[in-house]
């Protein structure tokens, strides 16, 4: 199941939704949008979780406040959300841009995903028309005279209530 959309940047310049959030406006508290930042989680390893670098994580750019930047991927979309928080009053300000390095990322690994489904079902068609070919060919004495598939219609038969 693909993670984003197929066409991002035209969902993300045409919809209201992010055309509100991609200007900047008080941290979504009056869109009702709530974001759970969470910098690098633990993988599936069990590796140490990474320190966000300045990059993401900035209290030194200006006293009192933290400025962040949290890619994510938000209704199909790869956006990266950028703004501050003030630290004495927890408010602050923010929008979204639209991440095109992780949206042609993500595209492509969505067509590999695609490409991977599609060969698996030619494969299984493959396979499956082979074992039709097989049935059809092979001599319907020989079919009989398999025991498992003797014994599978004498057994039918006998529970079977038709006459």
């Amino acid at each position: 199941m693909p993670r984003v959309v197929p066409d991002q940047r035209s969902k993300f310049e045409n919809e209201e939704f992010f055309r509100k959030l991609s200007r900047e406006c008080e941290a979504f508290v009056a869109t009702g949008t709530n974001l759970s930042l969470q910098f690098f989680p633990a993988n599936l390893h069990g590796d140490q979780r990474q320190v966000p670098t300045r990059e993401y994580v900035d209290f030194e750019r200006e006293t009192g406040k933290v400025y962040l930047k949290a890619p994510m991927i938000l209704n199909g979309v790869c956006v990266i959300w950028r703004g501050w928080i003030d630290l004495q009053r927890l408010d602050g300000m923010g929008y979204l841009e639209y991440d095109q390095e992780r949206a042609q990322h993500e595209d492509a690994l969505a067509q590999a995903a695609f490409e991977e489904a599609r060969r698996r079902t030619r494969d299984f068609e493959d396979r499956d028309r082979s074992h039709r070919e097989d049935l059809e060919v092979r001599p319907l004495g020989a079919l009989f005279s398999d025991p498992a598939v003797f014994k599978m219609l004498k057994s039918h038969k006998a529970s079977s209530p038709c006459p």
